[in-house]
């Protein structure tokens, strides 16, 4: 499958409706507004400017619009009727903008006329895209069904159950995009399921995930493991992949997860977004804009507090050292060296009170927050957010998932330069209490929101202020 293909697919098919709307609807408004409709005035019409720069610029703004709603998100997993519904919502809230934008100006004949522009407008763009998009999505959904495309898959566990569904969803004369690749265990059981190659057991998932690049991952486990589902959950945390469970797994999950949309074995999913597309995109916008502003602007600040670094103490401007980020995924992260060169001679340690690793000019900036300032460019680079967990090395995320495996759930979301925990506890001092302060973090993923990431960074700015910084 090539996911990128498919997304230029629907980018040109909703580039092309929004085309032929618009033109269309421009052709219709000229015409009804002069009340003139003949062969010499459409040449008229045609040879005005203003329809080729929209028949361009407009079905931009669309494309742009359908991505802040999601609709070139997950597109082999695509419900018709959830994305016919999406259009509808998405064409009504347009073609309001671009009505009050564009449109409310015109000279009319009587108010009635823009209700006319309004209908006509939307029964245009709904309809073509509406039309364009049913009949791709409709083409995948055949592929898939037919078997001809599907999703790398495993399934864990290994006793009657998962016999049962894997037997049920193979024999299914529509398939639902399942390309089994094999089998992983719970705790080396000597079970097996007929048919399918045995990978491994529950210790070594993660490695099996990235090897055989698995999109989806099937639990059925049995009724005497199912005190494993949450290890199971765990392990899978931070994984870019769905997770779905059979359904007499629900009481265990309450709360977890949605109904899939299947037509075969009704199997659950497990909601592992945190965050709704347009949030996603208003909170990346927020970003971007906010980077921008501050490394342009605060250039001579970023070159005075880089030579202030350099001439009080021997070793560079910057510190960079390999974190991990979304996903799991490791990234540079950079800061302003606030330590001595040698700081980490004996190995990785974590920073103390009156460290004296730290140099005199390294505690006011770690106080007022200052040595995070660089990561703006790692912000907008894509590493990391303004407000997200801090990212951690992986040396310290090993041991800190030895006592709390539910750390890789903030694997699910971008690191930041603050975040909850860092507003309430400050820098942790040991493993303890970086656990300790896991629980700040875990809470904020829990209520993720663009009004409390506008909270937290209004304490961190007081923080900065009052140079509370720890």
């Amino acid at each position: 499958m090539n996911k990128t293909k498919l997304i230029i697919k629907y980018l040109v098919l909703d580039f092309l409706a929004a085309m032929v709307a618009w033109g269309a609807f421009f052709i219709f408004r000229k015409c009804y507004v002069d009340g003139i409709f003949n062969s010499y005035y459409l040449r008229y019409v045609w040879s005005d400017h203003k329809l080729y720069i929209g028949v361009i610029v407009i079905p931009l703004f669309w494309l742009m619009l359908h991505g802040l709603i999601g609709l070139y998100r997950n597109v082999y997993r695509k419900s018709r009727l959830r994305e016919f519904l999406q259009v509808m919502t998405t064409s009504v809230f347009g073609v309001l903008i671009l009505f009050f934008t564009l449109l409310l100006d015109d000279e009319i004949l009587e108010y009635r006329n823009y209700y006319q522009y309004v209908s006509v407008l939307f029964v245009l763009h709904f309809g073509l895209t509406a039309i364009f998009r049913f009949v791709l999505s409709s083409r995948v959904a055949y592929q898939i069904k037919s078997r001809k495309i599907g999703f790398p898959t495993i399934l864990v566990g290994s006793g009657q159950r998962a016999q049962k569904i894997y037997d049920e969803l193979i024999s299914a004369k529509k398939s639902e995009g399942h390309f089994f690749e094999g089998y992983v265990n719970i705790n080396g059981e000597e079970t097996s399921i007929d048919g399918l190659k045995k990978l491994g057991s529950k210790n070594n998932l993660i490695e099996i995930i990235k090897e055989l690049k698995i999109k989806e991952v099937l639990i059925a486990i049995e009724e005497n493991q199912k005190t494993e589902i949450a290890e199971i959950l765990s392990i899978l945390d931070g994984e870019n992949i769905v997770i779905k469970v059979i359904p007499n797994l629900y009481q265990h999950l309450a709360g977890m997860v949605k109904m899939g949309n299947v037509f075969g074995a009704v199997l659950i999913e497990i909601k592992i977004d945190v965050l709704p597309p347009w949030q996603k995109f208003v909170k990346r916008l927020f970003d971007i804009l906010t980077s921008v502003f501050i490394l342009v602007l605060g250039f001579p600040f970023y070159l005075l507090i880089g030579l202030l670094v350099k001439f009080s103490s021997e070793g560079p401007m910057f510190f960079s050292q390999e974190r991990i980020g979304l996903g799991g995924k490791p990234f540079n992260i950079f800061k302003y060296r606030s330590m001595r060169i040698d700081a980490e001679a004996e190995g990785p340690q974590l920073s103390k009170e009156n460290d004296p690793r730290i140099t005199a000019l390294g505690k006011l900036l770690r106080k007022t927050r200052i040595d995070e300032f660089p990561q703006f460019w790692n912000v907008l680079k894509g590493d990391m957010s303004l407000v997200g967990p801090r990212p951690e090395r992986q040396f310290f995320i090993n041991q800190i998932t030895e006592k709390a495996p539910h750390y890789r759930r903030l694997h699910r979301i971008k690191p930041g330069i603050t975040s909850w925990g860092q507003v309430k506890y400050g820098y942790a001092e040991n493993v303890d209490e970086m656990v300790e302060r896991l629980q700040y973090d875990l809470l904020y993923l829990e209520n993720i929101s663009i009004v409390l990431d506008l909270k937290i960074l209004i304490y961190t700015v007081l923080i900065m202020f009052q140079a509370r910084g720890k």
